[in-house]
């Protein structure tokens, strides 16, 4: 392939303007040191980039994923949420040095037992 265009590797990536960030971020890689898949033919690095999508040695869908997290800032982990929320239950007898009996209740549960209280300043009206 002597000359690399946009026909090439639109059959790879269908979207132009994604072509384009792909290639960019490809190049950009290639700059900071990361090797490459196919001979550089004295070649600069975008059209490295756009030669190996065009011959499918790196993956449009790989070099998205890199792309994306080349942009986060922050990244989210996703860590399961408590099911039920522990309530520490009042000793029916007045013996001190038992274990305290936990209960188990939902956030709805507790939503809605907020709800019902009433603000300090309120009280101190009635």
């Amino acid at each position: 392939m002597a000359r690399v265009t946009v026909e090439d590797c639109i059959d790879k990536v269908e979207n132009r303007f994604e072509l384009v960030l792909l290639a960019s971020h490809r190049a950009r890689t290639i700059s900071s040191g990361s090797p490459i898949t196919i001979d550089r033919d004295n070649d600069k690095n975008p059209v490295v980039a756009l030669r190996e999508i065009a011959e499918e040695k790196v993956s449009p869908e790989d070099l998205k994923e890199e792309f994306i997290h080349s942009l986060q800032k922050f990244v989210e982990v996703d860590e399961p949420e408590p099911e039920a929320v522990p309530l520490i239950a009042s000793a029916s007898s007045g013996d001190d040095d038992a274990e305290p009996q936990f209960d188990r209740m939902s956030e709805e549960e507790l939503l809605r037992g907020l709800e019902g209280l009433v603000p300090p300043d309120k009280e101190e009206e009635d």
